[in-house]
């Protein structure tokens, strides 16, 4: 869950006060005092974001659900999102392969107009090489038929782990996108379903920045 206030600045803060002020105001019938909170507390928030300051920080417990691709992101998708940036050093394994394809699919859909998706992560050396390469590969060339292009780049000293939507928006996942834990059975509830899939414990930080790519 999220924690009100956890990691943000002064004024996210005082916007989220603002507007808790003004939900009190409404509920209480007073419409011309709430109106007033409601209007200063969204003034609040349009300053945090046109300065790049927004910070939320979510908290997923151990054993959580209800945090899919899909819940997680979808607040920050829409139509004005035609480019993302994925920077992940475990997108290698099948099941992290598959993870990968799950975010893509998710950024195909209405109301994205996704068409450029950009993948850095590390090169398996091992045994799971040309798994990684041929899964990439083939991700690749189904996204081609939707008219959306991925640009793969690999990086052995890559450690960080972020999503960049050329929208503003920045989210931070502490075990990128390999949260979820594995289904009991093949036929569990959560192995389709990934809202009831039960998640490893993690931390998302979630940012509104005025530039998305790094120069």
């Amino acid at each position: 869950m999220a924690k009100p206030g956890q990691g943000q600045d002064p004024e996210s803060t005082a916007a989220v006060a603002m507007l808790t002020r003004a939900v009190e105001l409404d509920s209480e019938s007073r419409y011309q005092q709430a109106l007033v909170c409601y209007q200063e507390g969204i003034d609040l928030l349009m300053q945090v974001l046109k300065d790049g300051k927004y910070h939320k920080q979510i908290k997923i417990e151990e054993n959580a659900t209800g945090f899919s691709y899909e819940s997680l992101f979808q607040e920050y998708l829409n139509e004005t999102v035609t480019e993302v940036w994925i920077e992940d050093p475990y997108i290698r394994q099948t099941h992290q392969l598959y993870n990968f394809l799950r975010f893509c699919e998710m950024l195909i859909k209405r109301p994205c107009k996704v068409k450029t998706i950009h993948l850095l992560t590390s090169l398996d050396e091992g045994t799971g090489k040309e798994q990684q390469r041929s899964g990439l590969k083939e991700i690749k060339e189904s996204l081609k038929n939707h008219g959306v292009l991925l640009e793969l780049e690999y990086s052995s000293s890559i450690h960080d782990r972020e999503i960049r939507f050329n929208n503003g928006w920045m989210i931070k996942i502490g075990r990128g996108l390999d949260y979820f834990k594995k289904p009991q059975s093949r036929f569990s509830l959560g192995y389709c379903d990934f809202d009831l899939r039960p998640c490893h414990e993690t931390t998302v930080d979630i940012f509104h920045n005025k530039h998305t790519k790094k120069i």
